[in-house]
């Protein structure tokens, strides 16, 4: 398993290319081909994850719906 440091240097390396506009990822001498921006940002994503398990937290995300009939 990947180290949190090399996690990182990997979602590094995908949020530079995301924000260029190139669909390639080259790291660690390895080169990724990605066919839309959607797919980088669930690689993001997953990469996001994999940082919070190896650092021992987790990622809670909490959706909240209020709803009032404004009486």
């Amino acid at each position: 398993m990947a180290t949190a440091a090399e996690l990182r240097a990997r979602r590094d390396a995908l949020a530079a290319q995301r924000s260029s506009g190139v669909a390639r990822v080259s790291y660690e001498g390895k080169t990724v081909d990605y066919r839309s921006v959607a797919e980088i940002d669930r690689a993001i994503e997953a990469l996001d994850r994999e940082i919070a398990t190896a650092e021992g937290r987790r990622i809670v995300r909490h959706v909240r719906v209020t709803t009032a009939k404004g009486l």
